[in-house]
This record gives C-alpha cells, structure tokens and sequence, in this order.
C-alpha cells in the first residue's frame, strides 16, 4: 500500500517570511487541514540575525524596507512558479510603518509578478477577518519586541479601516521568539485586555500564539485572531478550499465574501 508522502489535493499554499523566521511557517503547517501543504520563500530582514536572535526592540525603517523591490517581489514570483493556489505575505508589521492604503498596492505590486496566483496581506487579512466576525472594538495585542511607536502605528493601521481600537499594548513577555510559550501569552491576554472589546487581535508573524487561540475564546468569550490564523483563513478562502479547521478560532467556520475575494486576489 502507498503510503502518505505530502502531496496537498486541496490546496498548496505559500508564504513569503523573514529570513531567520520559523514562525509563520510552523503555525500555518500546524494549523493546516489535510490536504493543504505549506511552502515557503525568504527574504532578508535587517533586524534578524542567524539562529533567529533579534534586536530586542526592532526599528522602523528595516521593518519599512521588508516590503520594499525588488528583493520580496523576486520571491513572489519564485514562489509563483510552484504550482501553487495563493501566497501570504508573512509579516505584520511592515503594514503598520507603510500605512493601511499601501497594502493593497503591496498585493497588486506583487500580483504582477505571481502569474495571477493571488496574494493575501498578513494585515489585510486580520481586517478581512474581524469584518467577516462582524466585530468593530478590538483590543490589540504585539509582540515585545514591538516598541511604543510600532504600536501607536499599529492602531492608526486598524482605526484607517473603519475599527475603534479600545486596548492597544506590546505584551510584557521575553523579547525572543524562541523563550514564548503559548501558556504565558494565554495568561497576558487574559489579565490585560479590557471587557468591552468584541474581539482581540494577536499581531505579528513570529510571535507563537496560535495554540493560545482555542483557550482564550473560551476564557474571553469573544473571537481571538491572529497573524498566522487570519493569514491562513484568507488564504484557503482564496484557494476555494472550505475544508474544516477545528480548534484554532471561531474565525475558520466564516466565509470570505465574494465581493472581497474578487477585491482581494480572487
């Protein structure tokens, strides 16, 4: 008898993340229903040094510079030449330091170049996200190392598209990838963000909160998102695939609406 070997029949998805990162790769193929494989590209990003070790606070401009020509434009056509159905751009906070409005230039810039495989914005999606929750307060979440600055964009990010922000914080955790357990993201959320927000948005593509999802809805009652879980939710609504995704956020039992696939890659 064959036996499993990883060929994806329902959707074969790439994702184009920072060099040292395994963040986002590790999240997605976790949260991946059968069927759907992960594939992915790299590109330089200048606060990430070998091993993943980071600058405890990361600058703006390298942080502008990720999304930059020609370096993730050349990675989304390699990817593109895979036989794929869509790619993610894994990274959040470039969104941020470049403004809401230039996200979807950033799509239709690098849909130029993936041979009309579509492209999903980490920070898009989560937007995409709440709206399809019906959810308008949202209490933000960073990771450490995101500084004072960072976030304050991060909200001008979300406020551009129609949200009220009621919590926005950098989370009081080890400014290291590798040193964040799922538990103490659980237990800082839970203590910090505020009762009359609707829904509780976890930014950043290397921060491991995913397994934090399921408990959170639970504990909060209300939806979490996250980076990696939106970009992967907009990313299979892209592909055509509704395959269930349990235990990851209400998120994945909501559709993607026909006017906003065709606006955004479909």
């Amino acid at each position: 008898m064959w036996q499993p070997d990883g060929w994806s029949f329902r959707a074969r998805l790439g994702v184009i993340v920072p060099h040292a990162a395994i963040g986002t790769e590790s999240e997605l193929q976790a949260m991946a229903p059968e069927g759907v494989s992960i594939h992915s590209a790299r590109v330089p990003l200048g606060v990430m040094r070998a091993g993943g070790v980071m600058d405890p606070t990361i600058a703006l401009e390298p942080v502008r510079a990720f999304a930059d020509p020609p370096l993730v434009d050349e990675a989304a056509e390699l990817l593109a030449a895979a036989p794929l159905h869509g790619i993610g751009l894994g990274f959040t906070s470039s969104s941020y330091v470049r403004g809401a409005a230039d996200d979807e230039a950033l799509r239709e810039r690098l849909e130029a170049r993936t041979r009309g495989i579509p492209v999903a914005i980490t920070s898009l999606s989560a937007v995409l996200g709440a709206r399809a929750l019906g959810v308008a307060r949202l209490a933000l979440v960073d990771p450490p190392w995101f500084s004072p600055e960072l976030t304050a964009l991060g909200v001008n990010y979300f406020r551009a598209h129609g949200f009220e922000i009621v919590h926005a914080e950098a989370a009081a955790l080890p400014s290291d990838q590798r040193a964040i357990h799922p538990g103490q993201l659980f237990e800082w959320v839970r203590d910090h963000v505020p009762a009359d927000a609707e829904a509780v948005y976890i930014g950043g593509n290397g921060l491991r909160a995913v397994g934090a999802i399921q408990a959170l809805e639970e504990d909060l009652g209300v939806p979490v998102l996250t980076a990696n879980q939106t970009l992967l939710w907009h990313l299979l609504r892209l592909a055509g695939t509704r395959v269930p995704v349990a235990r990851y956020g209400r998120l994945f039992d909501q559709a993607l609406s026909v006017e906003e696939t065709r606006t955004n890659g479909g």
